[in-house]
Protein backbone atom coordinates (compact mmCIF):
# COMPACT_ATOMS: atom_id res chain seq x y z
CA UNK A 1 0.00 0.00 0.00
CA UNK A 2 2.96 2.35 0.56
CA UNK A 3 3.64 2.64 -3.19
CA UNK A 4 -0.03 3.35 -3.86
CA UNK A 5 -0.08 6.12 -1.25
CA UNK A 6 3.14 7.65 -2.60
CA UNK A 7 1.92 7.55 -6.21
CA UNK A 8 -1.48 9.00 -5.30
CA UNK A 9 0.15 11.75 -3.22
CA UNK A 10 2.54 12.72 -6.00
CA UNK A 11 -0.24 12.82 -8.62
CA UNK A 12 -2.47 14.99 -6.43
CA UNK A 13 0.38 17.38 -5.59
CA UNK A 14 1.43 17.60 -9.24
CA UNK A 15 -2.11 18.42 -10.37
CA UNK A 16 -2.39 21.13 -7.71
CA UNK A 17 1.03 22.74 -7.98
CA UNK A 18 1.14 22.55 -11.77
CA UNK A 19 -1.80 24.94 -12.10
CA UNK A 20 0.57 27.95 -12.51
CA UNK A 21 2.36 25.96 -15.23
CA UNK A 22 -0.96 25.47 -17.01
CA UNK A 23 -1.39 29.26 -17.01
CA UNK A 24 2.11 29.68 -18.45
CA UNK A 25 1.38 27.04 -21.08
CA UNK A 26 -1.85 28.84 -22.00
CA UNK A 27 0.08 32.07 -22.53
CA UNK A 28 2.76 30.29 -24.59
CA UNK A 29 0.01 28.79 -26.75
CA UNK A 30 -1.23 32.25 -27.64
CA UNK A 31 2.07 32.96 -29.39
CA UNK A 32 3.58 29.58 -30.32
CA UNK A 33 1.38 26.47 -30.33
CA UNK A 34 4.23 24.16 -31.32
CA UNK A 35 6.33 25.34 -28.36
CA UNK A 36 3.34 24.79 -26.07
CA UNK A 37 2.92 21.23 -27.36
CA UNK A 38 6.57 20.39 -26.82
CA UNK A 39 6.87 22.02 -23.40
CA UNK A 40 3.70 20.29 -22.19
CA UNK A 41 5.11 17.01 -23.50
CA UNK A 42 8.33 17.55 -21.52
CA UNK A 43 6.49 18.43 -18.29
CA UNK A 44 4.08 15.50 -18.43
CA UNK A 45 6.87 13.10 -19.45
CA UNK A 46 8.78 14.15 -16.34
CA UNK A 47 5.72 13.57 -14.13
CA UNK A 48 5.04 10.16 -15.69
CA UNK A 49 8.66 9.10 -15.19
CA UNK A 50 8.44 10.06 -11.52
CA UNK A 51 5.25 7.99 -11.12
CA UNK A 52 6.89 4.98 -12.76
CA UNK A 53 9.92 5.39 -10.51
CA UNK A 54 7.79 5.58 -7.36
CA UNK A 55 5.76 2.59 -8.52
CA UNK A 56 8.97 0.60 -8.96
CA UNK A 57 8.21 -0.10 -12.61
CA UNK A 58 11.10 -1.20 -14.83
CA UNK A 59 10.30 -0.91 -18.53
CA UNK A 60 12.32 -2.93 -21.02
CA UNK A 61 11.91 -1.32 -24.45
CA UNK A 62 12.50 -3.23 -27.69
CA UNK A 63 12.29 -2.14 -31.31
CA UNK A 64 12.28 1.59 -30.61
CA UNK A 65 14.23 2.10 -33.83
CA UNK A 66 10.99 1.18 -35.65
CA UNK A 67 9.34 4.45 -34.60
CA UNK A 68 9.86 7.17 -37.24
CA UNK A 69 11.16 10.44 -35.78
CA UNK A 70 10.40 12.62 -38.80
CA UNK A 71 6.66 12.03 -39.26
CA UNK A 72 3.52 11.52 -37.17
CA UNK A 73 2.34 7.96 -36.61
CA UNK A 74 -0.65 6.01 -35.36
CA UNK A 75 0.35 3.94 -32.33
CA UNK A 76 -1.80 0.84 -31.80
CA UNK A 77 -1.43 -1.27 -28.66
CA UNK A 78 -3.03 -3.89 -26.45
CA UNK A 79 -4.45 -2.53 -23.20
CA UNK A 80 -4.45 -4.10 -19.74
CA UNK A 81 -3.57 -1.28 -17.35
CA UNK A 82 -3.93 2.42 -16.62
CA UNK A 83 -0.14 2.37 -16.54
CA UNK A 84 -0.09 1.57 -20.28
CA UNK A 85 -0.50 5.30 -20.92
CA UNK A 86 2.49 6.21 -18.75
CA UNK A 87 4.66 3.38 -20.07
CA UNK A 88 4.10 4.35 -23.70
CA UNK A 89 3.90 8.13 -23.36
CA UNK A 90 7.36 8.59 -21.86
CA UNK A 91 8.80 7.06 -25.07
CA UNK A 92 7.09 9.26 -27.68
CA UNK A 93 9.57 11.43 -29.64
CA UNK A 94 7.01 14.07 -30.66
CA UNK A 95 3.69 15.51 -29.40
CA UNK A 96 1.17 12.67 -29.28
CA UNK A 97 -2.54 12.70 -28.50
CA UNK A 98 -4.24 9.71 -26.92
CA UNK A 99 -7.85 8.73 -27.50
CA UNK A 100 -9.35 8.67 -24.00
CA UNK A 101 -12.79 7.91 -22.61
CA UNK A 102 -14.99 10.97 -22.06
CA UNK A 103 -15.22 10.21 -18.32
CA UNK A 104 -11.73 11.75 -17.99
CA UNK A 105 -13.31 15.16 -18.60
CA UNK A 106 -14.55 15.21 -15.00
CA UNK A 107 -11.05 15.62 -13.53
CA UNK A 108 -9.92 19.27 -13.38
CA UNK A 109 -6.26 20.08 -14.05
CA UNK A 110 -5.72 16.57 -15.40
CA UNK A 111 -8.05 17.23 -18.32
CA UNK A 112 -6.24 20.53 -18.99
CA UNK A 113 -2.93 18.73 -19.32
CA UNK A 114 -4.54 16.10 -21.53
CA UNK A 115 -5.93 18.77 -23.83
CA UNK A 116 -2.50 20.42 -23.96
CA UNK A 117 -1.19 17.06 -25.16
CA UNK A 118 -3.83 16.85 -27.94
CA UNK A 119 -5.82 14.06 -26.26
CA UNK A 120 -9.31 13.46 -27.61
CA UNK A 121 -12.27 12.28 -25.54
CA UNK A 122 -14.48 9.51 -26.87
CA UNK A 123 -18.06 8.67 -25.89
CA UNK A 124 -18.13 4.94 -26.53
CA UNK A 125 -21.95 4.97 -26.59
CA UNK A 126 -22.28 7.68 -29.23
CA UNK A 127 -21.37 6.47 -32.73
CA UNK A 128 -21.76 9.91 -34.32
CA UNK A 129 -19.47 11.51 -31.75
CA UNK A 130 -16.99 8.67 -32.25
CA UNK A 131 -16.81 9.44 -35.98
CA UNK A 132 -16.17 13.11 -35.20
CA UNK A 133 -13.29 12.11 -32.93
CA UNK A 134 -11.77 10.00 -35.70
CA UNK A 135 -11.98 12.92 -38.15
CA UNK A 136 -10.44 15.23 -35.55
CA UNK A 137 -7.63 12.72 -35.05
CA UNK A 138 -7.08 12.66 -38.82
CA UNK A 139 -6.66 16.44 -38.77
CA UNK A 140 -4.21 16.12 -35.86
CA UNK A 141 -2.04 13.69 -37.83
CA UNK A 142 -2.14 15.95 -40.89
CA UNK A 143 -0.85 18.78 -38.67
CA UNK A 144 2.09 16.65 -37.44
CA UNK A 145 0.65 15.24 -34.19
CA UNK A 146 0.91 11.49 -33.58
CA UNK A 147 -2.13 9.64 -32.22
CA UNK A 148 -2.26 6.63 -29.90
CA UNK A 149 -5.26 4.31 -29.65
CA UNK A 150 -5.92 1.13 -27.72
CA UNK A 151 -8.45 -0.30 -30.21
CA UNK A 152 -9.88 -2.94 -27.87
CA UNK A 153 -11.95 0.02 -26.65
CA UNK A 154 -11.36 -0.57 -22.95
CA UNK A 155 -8.93 -2.34 -20.63
CA UNK A 156 -8.92 -6.08 -21.14
CA UNK A 157 -9.33 -7.62 -17.68
CA UNK A 158 -8.31 -11.16 -18.63
CA UNK A 159 -4.60 -12.01 -18.69
CA UNK A 160 -3.05 -13.25 -21.94
CA UNK A 161 -6.17 -12.63 -24.02
CA UNK A 162 -7.14 -10.07 -26.66
CA UNK A 163 -10.45 -8.44 -27.44
CA UNK A 164 -11.42 -7.45 -30.98
CA UNK A 165 -9.57 -4.47 -32.43
CA UNK A 166 -12.18 -1.99 -33.68
CA UNK A 167 -11.56 -1.34 -37.37
CA UNK A 168 -12.77 2.28 -37.23
CA UNK A 169 -9.67 3.31 -35.28
CA UNK A 170 -7.51 2.54 -38.31
CA UNK A 171 -9.19 5.13 -40.53
CA UNK A 172 -6.71 7.59 -39.05
CA UNK A 173 -3.92 5.78 -40.90
CA UNK A 174 -5.86 4.91 -44.05
CA UNK A 175 -7.00 8.51 -44.57
CA UNK A 176 -3.62 10.14 -43.85
CA UNK A 177 -1.15 7.53 -45.10
CA UNK A 178 0.74 7.68 -41.80
CA UNK A 179 2.45 4.50 -40.59
CA UNK A 180 0.84 2.29 -37.95
CA UNK A 181 3.24 1.39 -35.16
CA UNK A 182 2.17 -1.80 -33.34
CA UNK A 183 2.95 -1.68 -29.61
CA UNK A 184 3.04 -4.88 -27.60
CA UNK A 185 2.74 -4.25 -23.86
CA UNK A 186 3.51 -7.23 -21.65
CA UNK A 187 2.86 -7.60 -17.90
CA UNK A 188 1.58 -4.06 -17.22
CA UNK A 189 -1.46 -5.28 -15.25
CA UNK A 190 0.95 -6.74 -12.69
CA UNK A 191 1.75 -3.18 -11.60
CA UNK A 192 -1.72 -2.45 -10.22
CA UNK A 193 -4.84 -4.06 -11.72
CA UNK A 194 -4.02 -7.68 -10.84
CA UNK A 195 -3.92 -6.93 -7.10
CA UNK A 196 -5.89 -3.75 -6.39
CA UNK A 197 -5.26 -1.47 -4.56
CA UNK A 198 -1.62 -2.49 -4.12
CA UNK A 199 1.03 -1.18 -6.51
CA UNK A 200 3.73 -3.79 -6.99
CA UNK A 201 7.33 -3.44 -8.13
CA UNK A 202 7.15 -4.89 -11.62
CA UNK A 203 9.07 -5.47 -14.82
CA UNK A 204 7.19 -4.58 -18.03
CA UNK A 205 8.19 -5.15 -21.64
CA UNK A 206 7.23 -2.70 -24.39
CA UNK A 207 8.00 -3.76 -27.94
CA UNK A 208 7.49 -1.66 -31.07
CA UNK A 209 6.84 -3.54 -34.29
CA UNK A 210 7.80 -2.58 -37.82
CA UNK A 211 5.81 0.32 -39.32
CA UNK A 212 2.73 -0.75 -41.26
CA UNK A 213 1.80 1.29 -44.33
CA UNK A 214 -1.73 0.29 -45.25
CA UNK A 215 -1.40 1.05 -48.98
CA UNK A 216 1.53 -1.36 -49.21
CA UNK A 217 -0.54 -4.31 -47.95
CA UNK A 218 -2.55 -6.75 -50.06
CA UNK A 219 -6.17 -5.66 -50.56
CA UNK A 220 -7.52 -8.36 -48.25
CA UNK A 221 -5.28 -7.22 -45.39
CA UNK A 222 -6.23 -3.59 -46.04
CA UNK A 223 -9.89 -4.53 -45.55
CA UNK A 224 -9.09 -6.26 -42.23
CA UNK A 225 -6.35 -3.98 -40.98
CA UNK A 226 -7.56 -4.24 -37.38
CA UNK A 227 -7.29 -8.02 -37.35
CA UNK A 228 -4.00 -7.83 -39.29
CA UNK A 229 -2.46 -5.50 -36.70
CA UNK A 230 -3.86 -7.51 -33.80
CA UNK A 231 -2.25 -10.66 -35.16
CA UNK A 232 1.13 -8.93 -35.23
CA UNK A 233 0.73 -7.78 -31.62
CA UNK A 234 -0.55 -11.20 -30.47
CA UNK A 235 2.38 -12.98 -32.09
CA UNK A 236 4.80 -10.55 -30.45
CA UNK A 237 3.01 -10.87 -27.08
CA UNK A 238 3.23 -14.65 -26.85
CA UNK A 239 6.81 -14.62 -28.09
CA UNK A 240 7.68 -12.19 -25.28
CA UNK A 241 5.77 -14.36 -22.79
CA UNK A 242 7.77 -17.41 -23.80
CA UNK A 243 11.13 -15.65 -23.72
CA UNK A 244 10.55 -13.55 -20.59
CA UNK A 245 9.55 -16.40 -18.31
CA UNK A 246 7.24 -14.24 -16.17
Amino acid sequence: MIRFILVATFVILFLIFSIPLLIVEWIIGKFNMDLKSRSSLAIVNWAFRVVLFIAGTTVIVKGEENVPKDEPVLYIGNHRSYFDILITYVRVPRPTGYIAKKEMLRYPSLVNWMKNLHCLFLDRNDLKQGLKIIFTAIDKVKSGISICIFPEGTRNRVNHTFMEFHEGSFKIASKTGCPIIPMTIYNSADIFEDHLPKIKKTKVILEYGNPIYIKELPKEDQKRIGAYTQNIIKESYFKIKEEAGF
